[in-house]
């Protein structure tokens, strides 16, 4: 894997490039070989002393990415990999039910001495609820409106000018993204 560590308000120094390079290597143990991608690091420092760690790692039938705050950068760092960690296991398996058969991507993935994957077998990905209603005609402001006097994060609506469905949400940074589907 090559590294792609980028610092916002820090410098990378060269022992939080060897930390951070230790800890994602570590994802290696998933893969019968090691994938050739880019793992694209960004590190920032906020001016309340808090750290945002952010990786992403595209591969072929799969893009890994996960993000962490914290207020140590190491610490942030381990969760990542954690996270990192539990959705290969998780996509593993997902695979490995899907194409058993197969063997398309089975392959991709090596057998983690320790590491119990039954636990995602179990986790099924079923619909639990679904919910039916019309999409009003309206612009975007209107529907953050309707969005946050539901306290909901997102809402799906008809777009008034265009009259295609289109989707509006909370970002973590508080502010609005607006989702249009074409």
């Amino acid at each position: 894997m090559n590294y792609n560590i980028r610092g916002e308000n820090i410098e990378v120094t060269p022992a939080i490039r060897e930390y951070v390079e230790k800890k994602i290597s570590k994802l290696d143990r998933y893969f019968t070989e090691a994938p050739d991608s880019n793992v694209n690091v960004n590190l920032k420092v906020y001016q309340d002393k808090t750290s945002k760690v952010e990786v992403t790692i595209p591969m072929p039938h799969l893009v890994l990415r996960a993000e962490e705050s914290h207020e140590d950068m190491y610490a942030a760092v381990d969760l990542i990999t954690d996270k990192l960690e539990r959705q290969i296991r998780k996509h593993k398996t997902k695979v490995n039910r899907k194409f058993r058969e197969k063997g398309d991507f089975a392959a991709l993935f090596a057998t983690v001495q320790g590491s119990d994957s039954s636990e995602f077998e179990d986790e099924e990905l079923e619909v639990v609820r679904t919910k039916r209603f019309e999409l009003k005609p309206m612009d975007s402001e209107e529907a953050i409106l309707q969005m946050n006097m539901l306290g909901h994060n997102f809402y799906v609506f008809t777009n008034a000018e265009t009259n295609q469905t289109n989707v509006v949400y909370k970002r973590h940074d508080g502010r609005y993204g607006l989702i249009e589907a074409h």
